[in-house]
């Protein structure tokens, strides 16, 4: 088990210094940050100083090394257009994204397991031919669709909820929350749900096709031949077999939840990190840029280490297996 966490540590290292290098080499062709930078009246004395500044004028390999230096101290440089150490701007912005994503990911994993194992064991019910064929909506429409119609139906036909913003925050420590606030919660229903459909309803056919093909199983006819209650059949043996393939893909929504919540934000005018990255491309804000490509890398490096880590302590049949490779 210890070689197995140590090859992939070595390989999640691996993949975050390849993606920072095509993250690093994209943003050469964005265009030129110095344009957005200074006026009309520029001259190229100008143009110059600002790129020695800025170490634009040190070779690419000299830039990337300096970032991931830097990356490694928690030190991204500072943004091009604020004037701001990038660390202290995403630390501002971070716990709007981290909040819309824990509460979307909590609604999928809850009400997606809950409406996957309900219509597996109701699978003949009306209940569950309704369920299935409303949550072809999650699946077909895209984000930025289900966004609108929700803020078209919930913010200006019945006006109950807000369309854009935060609400109201309070500071803890630092840490900006809207848990604490009527408005802070009223905001943050209508940008989970849009973020949290699309893997609610994946996860919700997932744990359902895993759960009728686990029911069909040898010794779930086994469990029920011996008189145990089909509470205990469905949920003790059948809904454990079933979590298991179930996690990798989980982990793997989870992760996507953070990284396409631009689009949520963006709809929602969400004062988040994916936010602040669609603003940083439009002004060639390339600190920022591969400061957030870096942050949203981690993280899917992160929970997809979490998950395979998890993956083989769930089932212990492939622990040999994962040592072996």
């Amino acid at each position: 088990m210890l070689s197995y966490t140590i090859k992939r540590i070595f390989q999640s290292i691996l993949v975050l210094l390849v993606v920072g290098l095509v993250a690093f080499s994209m943003f050469r062709f964005v265009g030129d940050p110095i344009d957005n930078m200074l006026g009309q009246e520029r001259t190229q004395l100008d143009i110059e100083r600002l790129r020695t500044q800025l170490g634009l004028d040190q070779p690419f390999p000299v830039q990337y090394l300096r970032f991931l230096r830097g990356a490694a101290q928690g030190n991204f440089g500072v943004s091009y257009r604020q004037g701001r150490p990038v660390a202290t701007i995403l630390a501002e912005r971070a716990p709007a994204t981290l909040e819309l994503a824990a509460v979307s990911g909590a609604l999928a994993i809850l009400i997606g397991i809950g409406l996957g194992v309900f219509t597996a064991i109701r699978r003949d019910g009306w209940a569950s031919h309704l369920i299935m064929t409303v949550s072809l909506i999650g699946v077909s429409l895209p984000t930025f669709l289900i966004g609108i119609l929700l803020i078209y139906i919930f913010s200006v036909e019945l006006d109950m909820l807000p369309s854009f913003g935060r609400g109201e925050v309070v500071d803890l420590g630092g840490w900006s929350t809207g848990f604490l606030t009527i408005s802070g919660l009223k905001a943050l229903i209508l940008p989970s749900i849009t973020l949290g459909l699309y893997q609610m309803t994946l996860i919700m056919r997932l744990v359902r096709a895993e759960m009728l093909e686990v029911l069909r199983q040898d010794y779930i006819n086994f469990a029920r031949a011996r008189g145990l209650s089909e509470r205990v059949v469905n949920f003790r043996h059948a809904l454990k077999n079933t979590l298991v393939p179930v996690i990798t893909v989980t982990g793997l929504q989870l992760g996507s939840i953070i990284a396409f919540a631009i689009i949520t934000e963006t709809v929602f005018q969400w004062p988040g990190i994916g936010l602040l990255f669609i603003n940083a491309i439009q002004f060639v804000d390339i600190p920022v840029m591969a400061a957030y490509l870096m942050l949203i890398s981690v993280m899917f490096v992160g929970i997809n280490l979490i998950v395979d880590l998890l993956y083989v302590f769930i089932d212990p049949r492939l622990r040999s297996d994962g040592e072996a490779t």
